[in-house]
Parts: structure tokens; C-alpha cells; sequence
């Protein structure tokens, strides 16, 4: 009863149920606001613009009695990140599991029943290693034993294991059990209606609370309303708020933030189009977004950022002004770059 069903169906549009593995869930796909495509699109007037998209997936609540689940924590593990749903507003109306509204609560009690989860993964894949070292000396079952070993002093202490240090070979040896609590987490804080004009700071209010820089603040009844609104409409509901965005459109922009991806565009008078890749990707993984072959054929990128290309009317103006750059294979490409990627 915090509005994440609600949420879930402003946000995507679905209403039907869908499944995932044996669970019996919800998935929507939604696109990722992005005005660069349509400053752009105006600069080139293409048949097709093209937004980065997300994924979300609607599950049943996470419980004590879910967890135990082995289908249930299977199709957990197949997300790349959780967005938990922090009921704030007060509403008689609409009771609460623990009789009282308190967000901090109810985040650390989901966190700790993550951390408990993957203790008990830990143990028992510790417990497999103690007999399996006893009879077969394998260095890298010793390095795996000492990796599960600092997993578990850490869940221990009650701290999940998003944010641990790790080695680019520690990561791999410890990716395959897809822990619930290393996956980063979003805190999408429901507020009431009397909140709506200060969205941004209760937002901060909550980033200090929760110790988290992935945060966004909405207003589920205020969402709902602009979902049934004409496109003035809805801004003139917002301007009304003092608020240029709706919540949902920072939630999706947050949530592009805590699964650490950007966008880098493409633009010609074919299409305009958003291409998702992890941040501080180098130039050759960003072509490998478009097409395998322009990763391992990659020869030079052409790189504009964005405004430049708006504010100069295109392709040619840039070029008369010497702000199209090329770039090479350690180039690391900026949220908002355009690129022209050059391959044999």
C-alpha cells in the first residue's frame, strides 16, 4: 500500500500481467525523457527519433515468506537494479502494514532482508568450498574462500554488498551468485499532495536520510492526474506546482543514474536516436552499441557534442567552426557526445 503498483502502471502504461520464470509479474518498457533527441530532431527532420529506453518490472511485495522462495528470489536476481517505494504521504484511507508511516523503517527492513538472503547463499557456498579445498589443493578455490570470507564479515554487520571493493577478478568470481543486496538500489519516495511544490528539496531531505545519492521524490496523486491530461494540460498543471518535470520523468532519469548508464546520440536525416551504454565507456564499446562490427573494426570516432551541433545548425557549421573532433580508441565518450564512427 505505498503506490508501487500505482506508479508502476502511470509509469508504462501496463495493466496486464506478465511472467517471469514461474513468478507472475508486471514489465513495462518505458522511454528515458531526453530533449537533446528533439532539439536535434528539429536540426535534422528525420523520419525517426529514437529514445534510450528502460525496463521496469512490477513485483509481487518482498517478504520474509517471498524470500524463502526459490522461484521468486530466481527472478529477483534476473533485475539489474531495485527501485523501492518509500510511502511518505498520510492518508487514513490507505493503511499501512505497520500501522504507521515511516520510510527510514520500512528501507532498512527490505535492506535487511536482502543482506540476510545472500548470508544464507554465502554460507552454504562457504561450507561447499571447506570440503572441496580439503580434498583438492586449486589456488582458486582459496581466492574465492577469502572473497566469500570479507562478503560475509561485511553482511554481518548488517551492510549490504552494493559498494564493495572488488577486483576486475574478484568481480567475476563473485557475479554468478547475482547478490540481491549488490545491486544498487533507487529510493522512490511517494509524497503526499501537500509536498508537491517542494519535490526537490524533500528530495535532498531523503538523499541525507538514507545515505543514498539515488533518490527521486514524486507525488503519486499528482502523477495520476497528469496521466490523464493533454500535453498543455499537464504542464499547466505543473507550472501550477512551480515544477518544470513530472516526477515519473526524473524517476526514469534517476533510474538511468543508480544502473550507471548514459546516452551518447546518433543524428543524421535517417534518424536521431539516444544508444545506452555504461558510463566512461571508451569510443569502440560505444560503436559496439550500434553494431559488433563497428567495436572490432573501429578506426577514429567523429565526436560533436550536442548543443554544438543544435546551436550551429548541423553538420557543416560545426566543420566551418572546428568543433567536430577525431577521436581514437581511448577516447571516453561524454553523455550528450554525437558520434560518427569511423570502421573498416
Amino acid at each position: 500500500m505505498v503506490g508501487k503498483t500505482s506508479l508502476f502502471t502511470i509509469l508504462t502504461g501496463k495493466h496486464e500481467a506478465s511472467r517471469v520464470g514461474s513468478m507472475e509479474v508486471r514489465i513495462g518498457m518505458t522511454k528515458v525523457p531526453d530533449p537533446r533527441l528533439e532539439a536535434l530532431a528539429k536540426i535534422f527532420n528525420p523520419p525517426k527519433v529514437t529514445y534510450a529506453t528502460v525496463e521496469y518490472t512490477d513485483f509481487p511485495a518482498i517478504s520474509k515468506e517471498s524470500l524463502r522462495d526459490p522461484s521468486y528470489l530466481a527472478s529477483l536476481r534476473t533485475v539489474d537494479a531495485f527501485a523501492q517505494v518509500l510511502r511518505v504521504f498520510e492518508d487514513q484511507s490507505v493503511p499501512h502494514e505497520h500501522g504507521t508511516v515511516d520510510p527510514l523503517r520500512d528501507k532498512n527492513d527490505l535492506e535487511t532482508e536482502l543482506i540476510l538472503s545472500d548470508l544464507v547463499v554465502v554460507e552454504k557456498r562457504l561450507e561447499r568450498l571447506e570440503k572441496d579445498r580439503k580434498k583438492l589443493k586449486n589456488p582458486e578455490l582459496d581466492r574465492e574462500f577469502e572473497l566469500l570470507e570479507r562478503c560475509k564479515a561485511r553482511l554481518e554487520e548488517n551492510q549490504p554488498l552494493y559498494g564493495i571493493e572488488l577486483t576486475a577478478d574478484d568481480e567475476k568470481r563473485i557475479r554468478g551468485f547475482q547478490f540481491l543486496s549488490q545491486k544498487p538500489v533507487l529510493y522512490v519516495i511517494n509524497l503526499g499532495e501537500e509536498d508537491a511544490e517542494n519535490l526537490r528539496e524533500r528530495e535532498e531531505e531523503f538523499r541525507e536520510k538514507l545515505g543514498s545519492k539515488h533518490v527521486a521524490a514524486i507525488c503519486g496523486k499528482v502523477e495520476a492526474e497528469l496521466a490523464e491530461l493533454s500535453g498543455e494540460e499537464a504542464k499547466e498543471l505543473l507550472s501550477s506546482y512551480g515544477l518544470q518535470e513530472s516526477g515519473l520523468e526524473r524517476l526514469i532519469t534517476a533510474t538511468y543514474s543508480a544502473l550507471g548508464l548514459m546516452s551518447f546520440l546518433t543524428a543524421g536525416d535517417t534518424e536521431v536516436r539516444a544508444w545506452t551504454i555504461p558510463m566512461n565507456s571508451t569510443a569502440p564499446k560505444a560503436g559496439g552499441a550500434i553494431h559488433t562490427d563497428l567495436e572490432t573494426k573501429f578506426i577514429r570516432a567523429e565526436v560533436v557534442n550536442w548543443k554544438d551541433l543544435v546551436d550551429n545548425d548541423g553538420y557543416p557549421g560545426v566543420r566551418e567552426k572546428g568543433l567536430l573532433r577525431l577521436e581514437g580508441k581511448q577516447y571516453v565518450v561524454k553523455d550528450g557526445d554525437v558520434l560518427v564512427i569511423r570502421h573498416s
